[in-house]
């Protein structure tokens, strides 16, 4: 039997389906991942430090300028669109087998598919705040400024994102949690599952089906039902909702 075959059936048994996901999910929509080899390479060359670094509490403190740089020439793809994963996954939920989706990402392309369920452990680049008042602003406004976005009132415009050093927000995690210890099946795509604390929500799992979509291997790839090593919207594109 096929691997896409066997996934076909685990998802035509389950009736409480979770997602999990991380940048490779956004890789097919022209999104690199900033942590690859090439994005490394790119912010040693371009800026002088790690990516780590770059998108750091402390730099975002110290050097709030060079971040914004290096933040809309890396994390911000505003004309991506969803690939076949994201509307797949839209399909499911709608169809009412799939309860949410929780993401790594931070670039909004569930929602754009039509996901309603999202959980963004790391924030989303559609929101922007600012540090003093906590007025709201668009991603247009962050793109449309010069140097470092200011809000009316002085104050410093800040994505919502999770940056390094920062904590996740303890609310979203907890929904996660709860999510997946009540899934029956957890379908993990586009994440090496190494960066922590994200990483760990997978020992929530307590369901039957631990389906891991993945191009490489995972630490946790011996205890899924199910491994397919291949680009995930290449994989879910053939599944009938």
């Amino acid at each position: 039997m096929s691997k896409i075959t066997q996934l076909q059936e685990i998802i035509d048994s389950s009736d409480n389906i979770v997602f999990f996901g991380g940048a490779g999910v956004s890789t097919e929509s022209g999104i690199p991942d900033f942590r690859s080899e090439s994005g490394i390479f790119k912010s040693l060359e371009k800026y002088g430090d790690t990516p780590e670094n770059l998108v750091s509490h402390s730099y975002y403190l110290d050097h709030t300028e060079e971040f914004f740089n290096y933040y809309k020439d890396n994390l911000v793809f505003n004309d991506a669109e969803p690939n076949p994963a994201h509307i797949k996954l839209a399909e499911l939920e709608k169809a009412g087998k799939l309860k949410a989706v929780i993401t790594q990402n931070v670039d909004g392309l569930h929602q754009k598919a039509g996901s309603k369920e999202v959980l963004e452990l790391h924030g989303s680049i559609h929101r922007n705040y600012c540090q003093i008042c906590n007025k709201e602003y668009s991603l247009e406004y962050i793109l449309e400024s010069d140097g470092i976005p200011k809000c009316e009132c002085g104050g410093t415009v800040k994505p919502d994102v999770v940056l390094y050093e920062e904590p996740l927000n303890n609310a979203v995690l907890s929904f996660a949690i709860d999510y997946i210890s009540n899934a029956d099946t957890l379908i993990i795509g586009g994440t090496s599952l190494v960066v922590y604390p994200a990483a760990g929500l997978i020992n929530y799992f307590n369901g039957t089906n631990l389906v891991l979509i993945n191009k490489s291997e995972t630490p946790y790839d011996n205890l899924a039902s199910l491994v397919i090593n291949d680009a995930i919207g290449e994989t879910l594109s053939q599944i009938k909702v």
